[in-house]
């Protein structure tokens, strides 16, 4: 019979103290719109100090909360996730720019692209 090797575990260490809890776009969403901790906080009824946590990954979130940033901050909650809204470069940004009638055409103008780029 095989001896077994006990496993042994690595830890890295880096320079940088990573957050606890998965980093959100929360605070970038906040500036975007021109709000302080103290009038985003009020909007979706929460203290400013569990605000601030959020931001900085302190504190976790559910998805009460996301709902209640997402809408003092005039987003989805999918957005306080995955968009940085302050990105000049992200389709996002472009997107939020862009008129209802300039939305329709730049859907069309992508539309075009796929297929023109996978046939």
């Amino acid at each position: 019979m095989a001896k077994k090797q006990a496993r042994q575990e690595v830890r890295v260490e880096t320079r940088f103290k990573q957050p606890p809890f998965r980093p959100t776009f929360v605070r970038q969403w906040r500036k975007f719109r021109g709000l302080t901790l103290e009038q985003c906080a009020e909007r979706a009824d929460m203290s400013k100090g569990n605000l601030s946590n959020i931001e900085t990954g302190k504190t976790g979130y559910n998805q009460a909360t996301l709902e209640a940033l997402a809408n003092a901050l005039q987003c989805d909650p999918v957005d306080l996730l995955i968009r940085n809204p302050s990105d000049p470069e992200g389709i996002w940004s472009l997107w939020e720019r862009a008129q209802p009638g300039q939305r329709r055409q730049l859907v069309g103008i992508i539309e075009g692209f796929l297929r023109a780029s996978t046939g």
